[in-house]
């Protein structure tokens, strides 16, 4: 599976857990996010992700910022993308249940580091559950 991420100045370190998780489980990983704490605009790289996952380049994103609301709005104006906003396992597990998201956005100043590995896990590791779903999720996109 190949996963695409971006993070702001806020994330590096976050960035830096989830990469070594996802490589650790053999997953191939798009690094678009900065390494630093120097100020940088997160809607830079919450594109790059949410285009990868808009060309079916990827078959996830993972975004994080210090809210995860900027990266997250930046993310879904791209067709085909449900970028959810995430701050527990069991939100990260219903945004893929019901709501097929594809890119799960962290807020990076509002969960630790071994919060966000274990939501990232419980995102890529849950399936869609369709049904009655599948109706609302096709629904969502303006197109």
């Amino acid at each position: 599976m190949k996963i695409a991420i971006g993070n702001d100045h806020a994330g590096p370190e976050y960035k830096k857990a989830v990469v070594s998780f996802l490589e650790a489980k053999g997953y191939e990983v798009v690094n678009y996010g900065t390494d630093t704490s120097d100020s940088v605009d997160y809607p830079d790289f919450g594109h790059k992700v949410a285009q990868d996952v808009e060309d079916g380049k990827v078959d996830f994103g993972i975004v994080i910022c210090g809210s995860g609301n900027g990266i997250a709005m930046t993310a879904n104006k791209h067709q085909g993308v449900r970028c959810a906003l995430c701050w527990t396992k069991e939100i990260a597990v219903l945004a893929r249940q019901h709501n097929n998201a594809n890119i799960i956005s962290i807020p990076a100043r509002f969960t630790a580091v071994p919060q966000a590995v274990d939501m990232v896990e419980a995102f890529l590791t849950t399936a869609f559950e369709g049904g009655r779903h599948a109706n609302r999720v096709s629904k969502i996109s303006c197109k």
